[in-house]
C-alpha cells in the first residue's frame, strides 16, 4: 500500500510509527519469532474499579503481547484514584520504569489503556524507550492478521485515524523507532508527517471501502433473494470460533490458540442433519475495550452479522473470566444494534472447563468442538433453531415435478417423502423459510 512522502523526503511518520510490513503480513517474517521483543507491561488500577477485571485485563495484555510475537518480562502496576493527565501513572513509577528498561534490557513498554497523544509523548521522552498503548498493540496484531484487501484497508484506516492526532512533536522520537511490535502497518516505504497526505489517504481508503461495501451488499441481496438461512459465529477472541467453524463446515479457516487468529470474515456452507444447507460465517473476535477506531473501521465487515438469521455465540468455558467475556460480547452486539437477533449460546471447551463454570444463558448448549458427538448434537440444536424460524408445508407433488422435488430436498427441511402409487405423486411434509418461492410452487398441490 502506498505511502505519501513529500518530494525529496526520505522518512515518514506511518512507517516510523507502525513500521515496515514487509515479511509480516505474508508470513515470511520468521525473524520475529526468533528474536522476540522484550516488553514491560504497565497498568494503572483505578479506585472504584473491579480488581478481578483489572487483573484479567493485565493477563489479557500479556497474551496480546505474545500474539504480537513479544515476550512480557515484567508487570508494573500502580493503584491510583485517577490517571495522571500528563503521564497516566505517577512520576515515581515513570522513574521506576526508566530504570527497569535499562536493567531488563527491555525493547518497549506496553500500557494497558489507550493513552492520550500528550501522555504518549511525555512517557516516550521520560523513559527513553518505545511506548505503546493497548490500542496500538491491537492495531498491530490486526495488521498481521488481515488477509483480504478489505481487511487490510480497514486496518490501515484505523491505524491512520489513530496516528493523525499523535503527529505533533513526534518526528525526532519516531525517526529512531525502527521495526517491531506496534510498528507494523500498511506501508512498504516511509510516510511523511504532513497531515494533508494522511487525510488524503484516509479519504482514498474510505472511497475504496465504499466500493467493497457496495459489492458486499449486492452479494447479501443475492443471498436474500435465494432465501438461504444465514448463521454467524460471534464471541470473544480465542473462544474457539474458528475451530467450530471448521468442524461444522469442513472448511480451512485459520485456527490457532492466539488472540485474533481470525480477522477477515469467511462464509461457507453447513449441511444440517436433515440435509438442509445453510450459510455459516466466521467473524473477528471481540475483546474487552476494543478500540473505537476498529469498531468503526470494521463496521462493514460486521454487517455480515447484522444480516444473520441466527447468531451462534461461542463462549470459552475453560476461561475463568468467561462471564465477563459473555457480557462484553453482548454489550458490543448492543452497541452495533444486533442484540435483537436470535441467539444460541455455545459453551465450548467443556472438556477443559473451569472448575467454577456455571452456564447462565437461557438458550444454550455445552460442547467440546473436538468431540464429534458434540458436533452432531450441536447440528441438531442448530436445526431446531432453524425450524423455529420456518413455516410448515404439506403437499402431494406429482412425480413428474422432479425439479420441484429437488428444490424441496435442497432448500427446505423435508421431514416426510412418501410415494403414493394411487396418485403417482409424493406426499411431502416439511418446513421452509417464510417467503421462499417454493411455498408458492407448492400451492397447487397443497393438502
Amino acid at each position: 500500500m502506498p505511502c505519501f512522502p513529500k518530494k525529496g523526503a526520505r522518512t515518514c511518520y506511518l512507517c516510523a510509527f507502525f513500521g515496515k510490513i514487509t515479511g509480516i503480513l505474508d508470513g515470511t517474517g520468521d525473524e520475529m519469532e526468533n528474536n522476540k521483543e522484550r516488553a514491560i507491561l504497565a497498568g494503572c488500577e483505578l479506585s472504584g474499579g473491579s480488581h478481578s477485571r483489572f487483573a484479567y485485563s493485565m493477563e489479557e495484555l500479556r497474551r496480546l503481547v505474545e500474539t504480537a510475537q513479544g515476550e512480557a518480562v515484567l508487570e508494573v502496576v500502580q493503584k491510583r484514584d485517577r490517571a495522571d493527565a500528563a503521564t497516566y501513572i505517577g512520576k515515581g513509577k515513570v522513574a521506576e520504569l526508566r530504570a527497569l528498561v535499562s536493567e531488563l534490557q527491555a525493547d518497549l513498554i506496553v500500557f494497558n489503556a489507550e493513552l492520550s497523544p500528550s501522555q504518549l509523548r511525555n512517557l516516550q521522552a521520560a523513559v527513553d524507550c518505545r511506548v505503546l498503548d493497548r490500542t496500538q498493540l491491537i492495531l498491530d496484531i490486526f495488521a498481521t492478521r488481515a488477509r483480504s484487501k478489505e481487511g487490510k484497508l480497514q486496518v490501515e484506516l484505523a491505524q491512520l485515524e489513530y496516528l493523525l492526532p499523535r503527529l505533533g512533536g513526534r518526528g525526532t522520537e519516531l525517526s529512531r523507532l525502527g521495526g517491531g511490535i506496534g510498528t507494523r502497518g500498511p506501508g512498504e516505504t516511509q510516510l511523511e508527517t504532513d497531515r494533508r497526505h494522511i487525510r488524503r489517504r484516509i479519504s482514498e481508503i474510505k472511497a475504496q471501502l465504499e466500493t467493497v461495501v457496495r459489492h458486499r451488499e449486492r452479494y447479501r441481496e443475492r443471498r436474500k433473494k435465494n432465501h438461504v438461512f444465514q448463521i454467524a459465529l460471534v464471541g470473544y477472541t480465542n473462544a474457539g470460533k474458528s475451530t467450530l467453524f471448521n468442524r461444522l463446515s469442513a472448511a480451512d479457516s485459520y485456527e490457532e490458540n492466539q488472540l485474533f487468529a481470525t480477522l477477515d470474515p469467511m462464509t461457507r456452507k453447513v449441511v444440517l442433519p436433515s440435509g438442509y444447507t445453510a450459510l455459516l460465517t466466521d467473524t473477528v473476535g471481540f475483546i474487552q475495550d476494543l478500540p473505537t477506531t476498529l469498531i468503526a473501521a470494521f463496521r462493514s465487515t460486521l454487517e455480515e452479522v447484522r444480516e444473520a438469521d441466527l447468531l451462534l455465540h461461542v463462549i470459552d468455558s475453560s476461561n475463568p473470566d468467561y462471564d465477563n467475556h459473555q457480557k462484553t460480547v453482548q454489550r458490543l452486539l448492543s452497541e452495533l444494534e444486533m442484540n435483537h437477533l436470535p441467539q444460541l449460546a455455545i459453551y465450548n471447551k467443556m472438556d477443559i472447563k473451569d472448575n467454577h463454570f456455571m452456564p447462565n444463558a437461557q438458550n444454550s448448549i455445552m460442547i467440546s468442538a473436538k468431540d464429534e458427538k458434540d458436533i452432531h448434537r450441536l447440528l441438531l440444536e442448530i436445526e431446531k433453531q432453524v425450524l423455529a424460524e420456518m413455516v410448515p408445508y404439506s403437499a402431494l407433488v406429482p412425480q413428474t415435478e422432479g425439479k420441484l422435488l429437488s428444490v424441496l430436498k435442497s432448500d427446505t427441511i423435508l421431514r416426510e417423502l412418501i410415494f403414493k402409487e394411487e396418485n403417482e405423486a409424493y406426499q411431502c411434509k416439511g418446513y421452509a423459510l417464510p417467503g421462499h418461492p417454493v411455498l408458492g410452487a407448492l400451492q397447487p398441490y397443497a393438502e
